[in-house]
């Protein structure tokens, strides 16, 4: 049997239906979503072959492609979750599990449990626990190892005693690329002794700098080792992956305050190498290429993080000319791209054959409406504009809008409450945002396409310290949530059936009716808790619509 058995957080293997934003699902506390809707939503689990997962998340292929280096294909198995306990038995050694969201301490999920004053667990925990103590079951009274890993380990940095809860003997912390055969030999043997690992995890002081903090239960790289694996020695998969999905550049570079990807050094992969993983993609059978990437248009980028465009066309051509390829669609990218440079939006759009039937989704971090904020916290995420002499970061965000519609780009916003130094103020500079550009629309007259998700922005203490209920919104953070889920209520009623891709069409026209309407009773409790909260729903419906919306006139720095 395996000596390594490899699975993934459950939430993360589903594909939601094919539409973009029920990928979210998950962040739902269960008090507030039946059950049987949201196990319908997420759609039914990947195939197997043999017990083991068909297709996998990403994460997880990559962490398979590393211990492959050394090890067999019969010592490493990436098992399908509802086939775990077969792979299981006297021979196994390490159980890892890799995960996003673990406690539901993420933004998104913290934000729900903020807004609807909730300590019900959201599912993507309830699923975490399910699956941890299926594997517990199965290696009970074996030598089997149950590591923990993935980018939601921080959460088990500030609830530690949850390792112990969920009997979890190890949490690795970071990037395992290059090392995963030592970190996989390392727990097997949990010899204790000193090795390039420390024992221990990374966390931020208060000034956004690295500390170590000891702990038995973790392990790290040790804190004056590399960091992080260089490019060539992370491998390609070797197997398909959920969705498609590969990789294109590690990092970000742009430098906000509140995120640590921008800490990460990056790493560009070259067209031939995403090309050879598209390629293992295509060979199950999958047309799209998704491509990962914490912020696509900072690609090989140049001074001011101005654009590449050659080798950001040069990637899109090399994904679209491989065989078996029809889609593609990045995850992440920042606004002030199509803001500036409207011709390079056109030529990847006619690259990628966008249109009326194919609108590229792409989540986007704006953050806030207001200038001084966004100036404050993510003064690079502007670039190469600048607020000011380029217009407001609200004619920046408005533009890139205009210019992602008219070739077809549906943009995915994400907009925080509880940032640092907030006023009330700020808050409304985003309410005035929102309402803006849901009731702007093209030149040909259809209405603006983008969604926006508030994120509650809870300080690390709080979440230690479980004060979070001490986390009371105001008028203006509540207004910031009615003018979201108002206009993401406009696009569920109009949007919800096209956007998937669902190839069973009863279940696409069921999937579109369950969201059209869920987006509405979404609605109905949102403005309930904001009367409540004593907001003036007219003031937010109509904040910031006193002047026809213009197009504004953006130049670029050169």
């Amino acid at each position: 049997m395996a000596r390594f058995v490899l699975v993934s957080d459950t939430t993360l293997s589903r594909n939601y239906r094919s539409v973009p934003l029920l990928d979210f699902l998950a962040s739902a506390p269960t008090d507030a979503l039946p059950n049987a809707i949201y196990s319908f939503l997420k759609g039914p689990p990947p195939p197997a072959a043999e017990g083991r997962a068909a297709l996998a998340p990403y994460a997880v292929r990559k962490l398979e492609a590393s211990l492959l280096k050394h090890y067999s294909k019969d010592e490493v198995v990436v098992a399908h979750e509802d086939h775990i306990s077969e792979f299981i038995d006297e021979d196994t050694e390490v159980i890892g599990v890799s995960t996003m969201d673990p406690l539901g301490l993420g933004p998104l999920t913290m934000s729900y449990a903020v807004f609807f004053e909730t300590r019900a667990h959201a599912y993507v925990q309830r699923e975490f626990e399910s699956l941890l103590a299926r594997i517990n079951k199965a290696r009970s009274g074996k030598k089997a190892k149950l590591l923990v890993g993935g980018p939601g380990v921080w959460e088990l940095t500030v609830r530690p005693e949850e390792l112990d809860r969920n009997k979890i003997d190890f949490a690795f912390q970071g990037e395992a690329d290059d090392i995963a055969g030592d970190l996989f030999r390392y727990v097997s043997d949990d010899s204790g002794e000193k090795t390039e690992f420390f024992r221990g995890y990374q966390t931020f002081n208060a000034n956004f700098r690295k500390e170590w903090e000891p702990n038995p239960k973790f392990i790290s790289r040790y804190q004056f080792s590399k960091q992080f694996p260089a490019l060539e020695e992370i491998p390609d998969i070797v197997n398909p992956s959920v969705k498609g999905m590969v990789e294109v550049m590690r990092g970000c570079g742009i430098g906000c305050d509140f995120c640590e990807v921008t800490l990460r050094p990056l790493r560009y992969y070259s067209p031939e190498r995403v090309r050879r993983e598209i390629e293992v993609n295509v060979r199950s059978g999958q047309s799209n290429a998704w491509l990962h990437t914490d912020e696509v248009f900072a690609y090989q980028h140049g001074r001011h993080y101005v654009p590449n465009e050659e080798a950001l066309l040069d990637l899109l051509r090399a994904v679209m000319s491989t065989p078996g390829i029809t889609r593609t669609n990045p995850t992440h990218g920042r606004i002030s791209i199509p803001a500036a440079y409207p011709d390079l939006m056109k030529k990847m759009s006619s690259i990628m054959g966008a249109g009326r039937n194919n609108w590229i989704g792409l989540q986007v971090g704006i953050e806030t409406g207001s200038d001084r904020l966004a100036s404050t916290h993510m003064p690079n995420k502007t670039l190469p504009l600048k607020v000011g002499p380029d217009g407001s970061w609200s004619d920046i965000v408005w533009r890139g809008t205009y210019v992602m519609n008219k070739h077809y780009w549906r943009p995915a916003f994400t907009v925080q409450v509880g940032q640092a130094g907030e006023t009330p103020e700020d808050n409304w500079d985003t309410v005035a945002l929102i309402n803006r550009m849901s009731n702007s629309s093209l030149d040909n007259g259809l209405p603006f396409e983008f969604t926006v998700t508030p994120m509650q922005n809870v300080p690390l203490g709080l979440l230690k310290s479980r004060d979070f209920d001490s986390v009371k919104l105001d008028q203006s953070q509540l207004a910031v949530y009615y003018a979201s889920y108002r206009h993401l209520a406009k696009m569920a009623a109009r949007d919800a059936t096209s956007a998937s891709s669902d190839t069973n069409v009863a279940a696409r026209y069921v999937t579109g009716a369950l969201v059209g309407v869920g987006g509405w009773v979404m609605f109905q409790q949102v403005k309930s808790i904001c009367r409540k909260g004593g907001l003036d729903l007219e003031k937010a419906a109509r904040h910031g619509l006193s002047e026809r919306p213009q197009v504004p006139s953006i130049a670029v720095i050169r």
